[in-house]
């Protein structure tokens, strides 16, 4: 992904907005610090943000005679940007309260900015639910770009297929072979319909005990099924173009639900889809998992896997350890990849 050029006015303009942003939030912390010393502030306490909005972030309490308190707090400036899904410690007060240490992160998921640089958009995921439905019509290449993205931060995927009341006989025998494809892999597969509520009672049971986020094209009924799992929060839900087949972003903050059987999900246009343009070939690779066993017993360490002899990655192919489907997608990701790069 190459980077926009901006004018020189652009660059000025952008400047001066960062650094009105930053005299601002220099401001916020100096109040913020002057609460504290004159004590205006509770003991410091455990908890979770769950909504990010500019320089605040809202907090729930997850410990001590306050659980499940939230409250609006101010950043402190020395500790770099927090999103939803950090764990951090915090005091409350009136009327924000503050955040004073956040604790480290096991997993986090990042995104390209609009300039190329990647950007956390959420933290502590423990599963990532890859959705498609019938139409709009899912293709490998990007489920595949999913589940790399999600293989490369270690994160558990699952894939779901929602809209089921929408398979025809035109699209049965490609869902059937593409859910035998992922499946034979070793990745979870689910079936759902939020019209129907198939499926609904095997995807709560799995969400129960983490922290998700739902990730795939638009259309595929995310918001649908999120409204679904948890009643009375009603999030808005882009209707299907009846022309394109393809739906609209609709969530506008990251936000973090709590499933009522247990389990979390954060929801946020950030997490509608991974970059994945910062990865090395290496790492690619490493995210076909079927392709690992076979990692460096190329004859050639540079081998480019196409027609060297020896190439370790062609005779699996030759030998059915990797589908050519699959193959080809790592193909076509690659070449985004180096198209990006230049």
């Amino acid at each position: 992904m190459s980077k926009r050029k901006l004018t020189r006015r652009q660059s000025w303009r952008i400047q001066k907005v960062q650094d009105e942003r930053a005299a601002r939030a220099a401001k916020r912390e100096v109040k913020a610090q002057e609460k504290i010393q004159e004590g205006d502030l509770g003991p410091e306490q455990h908890g979770l943000v769950i909504a990010h909005y500019g320089t605040q972030v809202l907090v729930e309490a997850t410990d001590g005679d306050n659980l499940g308190q939230v409250q609006r707090c101010h950043m402190r400036a020395n500790l770099g940007s927090l999103v939803t899904g950090d764990q951090v410690v915090w005091r409350s007060g009136v009327p924000l309260g503050v955040i004073v240490a956040v604790l480290p992160r096991h997993s986090e998921l990042s995104r390209p900015d609009p300039y190329g640089d990647m950007k956390t958009v959420a933290a502590n995921i423990d599963r990532i639910v890859i959705v498609i439905a019938p139409y709009p019509e899912p293709y490998g290449n990007l489920i595949d770009r999913y589940l790399v993205a999600a293989e490369s931060l270690d994160i558990q995927p699952i894939i779901l297929l929602n809209k089921i009341d929408r398979i025809d006989d035109t699209n049965r025998q490609r869902l059937e072979e593409m859910q035998a494809r992922y499946t034979a892999l070793g990745y979870e597969w689910l079936n759902a319909s939020t019209k129907t509520e198939a499926g609904l009672s095997e995807l709560i049971d799995y969400l129960t005990h983490y922290t998700s986020v739902f990730v795939g094209q638009s259309g595929v009924g995310k918001s649908s099924l999120i409204n679904m799992l948890l009643p009375g929060e009603n999030l808005k839900v882009g209707e299907l173009s009846e022309i394109s087949q393809q739906g609209t972003h609709t969530t506008t903050t990251a936000h973090l639900f709590h499933f009522p059987a247990g389990g979390h999900l954060i929801d946020s246009p950030g997490i509608r889809e991974f970059g994945l343009w910062h990865m090395d070939e290496q790492s690619l690779l490493e995210g076909f998992v079927e392709f690992r066993p076979f990692l460096g017993h190329c004859k050639f360490r540079d081998c480019a896997h196409q027609t060297e002899p020896g190439c370790a990655i062609q005779k699996a192919l030759e030998d059915g350890d990797i589908s050519p489907v699959r193959m080809a997608s790592f193909r076509y990701i690659l070449s985004t990849l180096e198209q990006d790069g230049r």
